[in-house]
């Protein structure tokens, strides 16, 4: 936020008030889109899903097999978690929009959604120049 022109309104009379001075005059002028409030909203799901280390590990080896794909069954003893807590983990994370999960019979399999990856990833890459 600019402070450049700030003067304290309450010595001011209403007549007296400085205007807001523009951007350009005295901070960097904005140059890129800047996302709407509600895409902030569902990208911070996002980010919220990928803040722990048991989700990021399991986005890992999902990616890690073929076709970034795996089942359940394959992903509970390399996390090191009760099959419970990997379901809840992968629950959020598809939630999220970073996995879907198809039901084979017994087991559900989970994949990853590289366009919803690569949005996230696009927000904290740094601008090419």
């Amino acid at each position: 936020m600019c402070h450049a022109r700030y003067v304290p309104t309450a010595q001011l009379a209403p007549t007296d008030r400085p205007t807001l001075p523009l951007l350009t005059d005295c901070c960097t002028p904005v140059v890129r889109q800047v996302i709407k409030p509600n895409e902030a909203a569902t990208l911070a799901t996002g980010f919220k899903a990928l803040s722990d280390p048991a989700r990021l590990r399991l986005i890992s080896l999902i990616a890690a097999h073929a076709d970034q794909e795996a089942c359940v069954c394959d992903l509970t003893e390399p996390v090191g978690l009760s099959q419970p807590t990997i379901s809840h983990h992968l629950k959020l994370l598809v939630e999220a929009g970073i996995l879907t999960r198809e039901q084979r019979g017994k087991w559900a399999y989970y994949k990853l959604v590289p366009d919803t990856l690569n949005t996230l990833a696009g927000l904290i890459a740094s601008p090419s120049r």
